[in-house]
């Protein structure tokens, strides 16, 4: 083998390897600031597909303020609140201040870890911005989860009269 040759097998293997070692981080690093949404259903009960976070996992989660479940420390920031869709609740706690918007009855996404298959400690609480506006995944979670009303026909003849 020539010299030439030699000088330029040794820089193709290196642009292989080096490129190598580039996809490799950037999956590592996709991979760890992937965080999965869930419903508060979703969470407790698992996914359609079967699968349930694990604690100590990054997530979103995603619904509606319970009322009269938000509780606050005098001494800090800290807030403690559930979070609802149409099954169980799953208790928030977030160490911040809180989105202008944020109430009780109101949706929001708070992204945190789970600490336990029913608590999330929340880093971040986004809150809808109006009472149109639901955020996507939400929207398309609860469309999965809600059944229709089913009425009687006495219940639609009285509400016919």
């Amino acid at each position: 083998m020539t010299p030439r040759r030699k000088k330029r097998l040794a820089l193709v293997l290196a642009l292989v390897l080096g490129l190598g070692a580039t996809i490799g981080l950037v999956l590592y690093a996709l991979n760890q600031n992937m965080d999965l949404f869930y419903t508060p259903t979703e969470l407790v009960n698992g996914k359609s597909d079967g699968t349930k976070p694990e604690v100590g996992q990054r997530l979103r989660i995603g619904g509606m303020v319970v009322k009269g479940s938000v509780k606050r420390d005098p001494e800090s920031l800290r807030v403690s609140f559930q979070v609802a869709d149409t099954g169980p609740a799953v208790t928030v706690t977030y160490d911040g201040i809180l989105p202008d918007l944020f109430r009780e009855g109101q949706g929001i996404v708070a992204q945190g870890v789970l600490v336990n298959p029913t608590t999330v400690k929340a880093h971040e609480v986004l809150a809808k911005h109006d009472e149109n506006y639901m955020p996507p995944e939400v929207a398309e979670a609860m469309k999965k989860n809600h059944s229709k009303l089913q009425y009687t026909e006495e219940q639609l003849q009285g509400s016919a009269q």
